[in-house]
C-alpha cells in the first residue's frame, strides 16, 4: 500500500502490529489500560533509594528491584509474537532504540564506560531476539522514543526496510531525582498537574516498552493496530532547559507531522500532550497548539497521562505512543489528572473529569526535550 503526501512524494503505508509495555501501572499494555482508564496515577513512595534529601519522595515506581535490560527483552519478545513475525521476517528487521544511560556505568572511570557503549543493549537485544542490525541508539532525553519511532517510520515508509523495531526504556534512579529536584522542577505537593493553575512541575516514572512497524504491503495476513501516518521533528534552539515561550519548535514538529499525514488541524480527534505540569512547558506547549492549530487550537480534545504515569523521559514518546493507540481501541480519551483550576496561559480543550467518548481516526502525540527538541506523532486508525 502506497500513499502521496501533500509535498506529492511517494510513500509505503507504515502500520503498528506490536506493542508491548511496562509503567508504574505495572506490566503489560493490560496493566496501563486499566490504569490509565481509571483515572486513579501511579504515584507511590520510592523504595529504590532515599529520596529523604529531595523536595518529593514519590514517582511512578513498578517495583523495588527492577532490572531494565531483562524488562526490555521481555517486552520485546512480547511485542514480535503480536506482531506474529517467523524467523525470516524478524532477521530482516533491524532494532532502533531509546534508552536511559545506566548510572552504575556513569561512575566508572572513563576507560571502562568507553567499553561498556549505552548502545550495547541494542545489539544485545538484536542477538537474543534474533533480529536484524541494531541501528541507533537514542539518549536525546525526553524526544529519544519519539525519535526513534520516527527514525522507524521513515526507514519503512522510503523502501528501506519493510518492517523495524523499537525499544525504549528509562527507570527512575536517583541521578534523575539530583538533576531534576536541583532544577527546582519536581512538584512538592507530589501531584503533576498539567496544563493547571497552581502547577508546581514534574513527577517521574518508570517505562519500558517495545512497538514493531512494518509497511503495511510487506505480508499477508497483517492485522495492524494502528497507522503511523505523520511525524515530524523540529528545534528551537531557544534555551539550553527553557521551550521558546511562543513554541515555534514544536508548532513547526506538529506542522510537519501533519503535512505528511495529509491531515489538518480539523482533522485530529485528540492530542496526548507532552505536558510535563511546569509552569514554561505547558504554556509554551498551549502557545505551539495555537500556533499550529489557529482556530481549531481550543477544538481539540487534549490531555497529558504523564499526570498519572509520570515522566519517563527517553521512554516517554513510545509509552505515549502506546497510550494513543489504546485511546483508539477503546474509542475513549484519557483524563488529564489533577486540574485544579484554569490558567489562562492554557487556553485547552482538557479532557477533564472522566475519560471522553470519541470515535477517533486520527490522535497527535508530542514530545519536548530539552535544548529546545520537538517530536509530533500521528497515529490513525487501521
Amino acid at each position: 500500500m502506497h500513499s502521496n503526501d501533500r509535498a506529492g512524494r511517494t510513500s509505503r503505508t507504515v502500520a503498528v502490529t506490536g506493542a508491548a509495555v511496562t509503567t508504574g501501572y505495572g506490566h503489560g499494555v493490560d496493566a496501563l489500560r486499566a490504569g490509565i482508564w481509571s483515572g486513579d496515577p501511579a504515584f507511590v513512595p520510592v523504595t529504590r533509594f532515599d529520596t529523604s534529601r529531595y523536595a518529593v519522595g514519590v514517582a511512578a515506581q513498578a517495583a523495588d528491584v527492577f532490572d531494565l535490560d531483562s524488562e526490555l527483552i521481555t517486552l520485546t519478545e512480547e511485542a514480535l509474537k503480536q506482531a506474529g513475525l517467523s524467523a525470516d521476517e524478524r532477521s530482516g528487521a533491524p532494532l532502533v532504540m531509546a534508552r536511559h544511560p545506566d548510572p552504575a556505568v556513569s561512575r566508572l572511570p572513563r576507560e571502562e564506560q568507553e567499553s561498556r557503549p549505552i548502545s550495547e543493549t541494542a545489539r544485545w537485544l538484536s542477538r537474543e531476539l534474533g533480529l536484524g542490525r541494531a541501528g541507533r541508539t537514542y539518549i536525546n532525553a525526553c524526544v529519544a522514543a519519539s525519535t526513534a519511532i520516527a527514525e522507524a517510520a521513515a526507514l519503512i515508509s522510503s523502501g528501506r526496510h519493510d518492517r523495524v523495531v523499537v525499544a525504549a526504556g528509562h527507570l527512575v534512579d536517583a541521578e534523575s531525582f539530583t538533576t531534576f529536584n536541583a532544577g527546582k522542577a519536581l512538584a512538592k505537593d507530589g501531584r503533576l498537574r498539567p496544563f493547571s493553575s497552581g502547577r508546581k512541575g514534574l513527577l517521574l516514572g518508570d517505562g519500558a516498552g517495545a512497538v514493531v512497524l512494518e509497511a503495511a504491503d510487506s505480508r499477508p495476513g497483517m492485522r495492524p493496530l494502528a497507522r503511523l501516518t505523520g511525524w515530524g521533528m523540529a528545534g528551537d534552539a531557544h534555551h539550553v532547559c527553557q521551550p521558546h515561550p511562543q513554541g515555534l519548535g514544536m508548532a513547526r514538529a506538529i506542522t510537519h507531522a501533519l503535512d505528511r499525514a495529509g491531515l489538518g488541524p480539523a482533522d485530529l480527534d485528540y492530542v496526548n500532550a507532552h505536558g510535563t505540569g511546569t509552569p514554561y512547558n505547558d504554556a509554551a506547549e498551549t502557545a505551539a497548539l495555537h500556533r499550529a492549530f489557529g482556530e481549531h487550537a481550543e477544538r481539540v480534545p487534549v490531555s497529558s497521562t504523564k499526570s498519572m504515569h509520570g515522566h519517563a523521559l527517553q521512554a516517554a514518546g513510545l509509552v505515549e505512543f502506546v497510550i494513543c493507540l489504546l485511546a483508539l481501541e477503546l474509542g475513549s480519551l484519557p483524563i488529564n489528572s489533577g486540574y485544579l483550576g484554569p490558567d489562562p496561559d492554557c487556553r485547552l480543550d482538557l479532557v477533564l473529569d472522566a475519560a471522553r467518548p470519541v470515535r477517533a481516526r486520527h490522535l497527535l502525540s508530542l514530545n519536548a526535550a530539552f535544548g529546545g527538541a520537538n517530536a509530533a506523532l500521528v497515529v490513525s486508525a487501521a
